[in-house]
């Protein structure tokens, strides 16, 4: 019986709820224990400033789209993630070398967050919102909306883990965003994106690049029509001159050391405040 020969796979990046290969034509090379494993697309400049329009073209409806909804289509791809976890135990022990014990608690934990997060999606204007008191015949309502569109580096390590707590709580209030996938081990975003493209969530909500984050972090901190940035998953040593570059448009500039936490939906909301006169 002779012996099959290996579909040795490329992966394409997921922009507007589309597959394209990268514009460069690039890739690099992903292997563990000395084997090859996969082809990630290596995402050029040009395929960064195609992911960010696709972002601002869907933020509109998305943020809005009722709070509701919202947490419906969020609990949705938690459903659909739950659907694949043994493809996503697989890739984190191929990757990151865990045992398959420690990779299904990450995935479980990953799931959970995800359900976390999505029953936030009603919930922020209650506890972020507020009724001013004013001296005068008026009402005061701070309500807290989305940023925009925020540029997101997902931590190396616990790549599904990481990536789920960077991106939900960006995605639940509105915000739409564009993800530049953990360089040493992207294959869970990549599997992560494959969810998205079959759930109801609309093209150009999330937008998930791979390639090298030295390369495409100084074009999302001066790109003018990204309005916030999550650099949690940038070396600390390099992330100074990320806020430097993102001080041109006053981008929001986040680094997290905590993983699930209220804080990071916060971080991407604005305070908007409406008076409206007390009728008689």
């Amino acid at each position: 019986m002779s012996n099959r020969i290996d579909v040795r796979k490329t992966y394409k990046l997921f922009i507007n709820g589309q597959f394209p290969r990268s514009e460069s034509g690039r890739v690099y090379e992903i292997t563990s224990a000395g084997n090859f494993l996969a082809n990630p697309a290596q995402a050029s400049r040009k395929d960064l400033r195609d992911a960010v329009t696709a972002a601002r073209a869907a933020q509109s409806g998305w943020a809005k789209a009722t709070a509701y909804n919202r947490g419906q289509i969020l609990y949705r791809i938690a459903e659909m993630l739950e659907g694949r976890a043994s493809q996503f135990v697989d890739e984190i022990c191929a990757v990151e070398k865990l045992t398959p014990t420690k990779a299904k608690a990450e995935v479980e934990q990953a799931i959970d967050s995800w359900v976390w997060h999505a029953g936030w999606a009603d919930k922020i204007a209650s506890v972020f919102g507020a009724t001013n008191p004013v001296s005068g015949p008026y009402f005061n309502f701070t309500i807290p909306e989305p940023v925009g569109v925020v540029g997101i580096f997902a931590p190396e390590k616990q790549s599904l883990l990481g990536l789920v707590n960077s991106l939900a709580p960006v995605m639940l209030s509105g915000n739409t965003a564009v993800l530049v996938a953990s360089q040493s081990a992207p294959l869970t975003a990549i599997t992560f994106s494959e969810v998205l493209a079959t759930s109801d969530l609309p093209a150009g909500v999330c937008n998930i690049l791979t390639g090298l984050k030295d390369e495409l972090s100084p074009w999302m901190a001066s790109h003018m029509d990204v309005d916030a940035m999550d650099i949690s998953g940038i070396a600390k040593k390099n992330q100074a001159q990320l806020r430097e570059a993102g001080a041109d448009n006053l981008k929001r500039i986040f680094a997290f050391s905590d993983k699930q936490s209220v804080a990071r939906i916060s971080a991407f909301l604005e305070a908007k405040t409406v008076w409206h006169t007390i009728g008689v």
